[in-house]
């Protein structure tokens, strides 16, 4: 089976981040996505990009850019989006937050979208496809040629607990803590092709496995793998998947900025003629686990024969080792926001600060909504009386 691969002119970008819709006055979600998207014609419907449009549940709605080629671009291209959704949203009585789940929302209440492939994936997945009101950020980084993208994804699978732990931000299921830095990770992760990418050797090692896929009917597309990092054939693209849903666009552009800096060192590398480092399957399923329950404070594997450092010393020295290529990519600023999510806590430490500190649910929704709008990090005290 041939897969032929779009290449992309050297490492562009694209954002895919999934919105909340939030009622104002009771903070939980709002299944109203189909009334919000018919108030923005212009950016729903025609053109080569949607920049806004559907994803599986009525309580989100997906703001795409359009190719980019800095983070910078890609920010002002989402900002101007979520201005014109903000302010048909808010004309709705709907206020706009995003984090990996919703707080006190319960999925059993979540409304499907109108469209058929998310109708079919629901007869497929059944309960677990109905469970997945999740939110989350996916980003894609341009590579110029298909036989570099299998091992820049094997690389790119080092760094799971990585990306996860930054942007964790779903501690919170159904009303009661998971116990968990992300519940979105295992809620999503069930679907039986999501996950850690499959280590494979090559370009054609990956056309034979899609090829088999299909042929014992796993799958109907290949878009239906949903690894936590895949390549993209019509993109041109391998897509970083395993973020939470990401609170501030501060945040976004750091999640940006990583991608695209660690696909430009590994392509760089290739260049140079280096091997690329690929980790052992067990190594990388373990490590996004440790991520998924402890966030930054995982202690992460570094080795195939079980050494381990703290996952907070192994991001202190990426972000190091990375800023010279961030530098050349004009990223710098956007990258050095993993500085403060260090200092400050990720979202998940943000929310449950608020819940330590006696808030409610109700205010950790409020700090989301607050953080979204004003794009900086939120305490309890500036939201503590909001409503009363």
């Amino acid at each position: 089976m041939a897969i032929d691969f779009n290449p992309s002119r050297g490492p562009t970008l694209g954002v895919e981040w999934e919105i909340q819709l939030v009622d104002a006055e009771t903070r939980h979600l709002r299944q109203d996505a189909r009334e919000v998207l018919a108030a923005l014609p212009s950016l729903s419907e025609g053109g080569d990009v949607h920049k806004v449009r559907h994803e599986l549940m009525e309580s989100t709605v997906e703001v795409v850019t359009d190719v980019c080629h800095t983070v910078g671009e890609a920010k002002d291209d989402l900002a101007a989006t979520v201005a014109a959704l903000r302010s048909a949203a808010a004309d709705r009585g709907i206020a706009l937050a995003c984090t990996g789940t919703h707080p006190i929302s319960d999925w059993r209440d979540a409304v499907m979208a109108p469209v058929q492939r998310y109708a079919d994936l629901i007869e497929q997945m059944q309960w677990l496809a109905r469970r997945i009101q999740t939110f989350g950020v996916h980003v894609h980084v341009g590579v110029s040629d298909a036989d570099r993208v299998i091992p820049i994804v094997n690389a790119l699978s080092a760094y799971l607990p990585h990306f996860l732990a930054l942007t964790a931000s779903s501690p919170f299921w159904s009303g009661h803590d998971t116990g968990l830095a992300s519940s979105r990770a295992v809620v999503f992760g069930q679907l039986p092709t999501a996950g850690p990418p499959h280590l494979l050797d090559d370009w054609a090692a990956f056309e034979d496995y899609m090829a088999t896929l299909l042929r014992a009917g796993t799958i109907r597309s290949i878009k239906e793998v949903w690894w936590d990092i895949r390549p993209h054939p019509d993109f041109g693209t391998v897509e970083i998947r395993m973020f939470d849903g990401i609170p501030t666009l501060r945040e976004l552009g750091m999640a940006a900025a990583l991608c695209q800096s660690l696909v430009t060192l590994f392509d760089q590398q290739l260049d140079r003629g280096y091997t690329l480092p690929r980790p052992a399957a067990w190594v990388v399923r373990d490590n996004k686990w440790r991520a998924t329950r402890h966030g930054l404070d995982a202690i992460v594997i570094t080795d195939d024969t079980g050494n381990t450092t703290p996952l907070r010393d192994d991001l202190y020295e990426l972000v190091r080792e990375l800023e010279p290529v961030a530098d050349r990519l004009g990223c710098t600023e956007e990258l050095k926001v993993a500085a403060e999510v260090l200092e400050h806590g990720a979202s998940y430490e943000r929310q449950r600060a608020i819940r330590a500190e006696g808030g409610t649910l109700e205010n950790v929704v409020d700090a989301a909504i607050a953080e979204f709008a004003e794009d900086r990090f939120v305490t309890f005290g500036e939201v503590a009386h909001v409503g009363n």
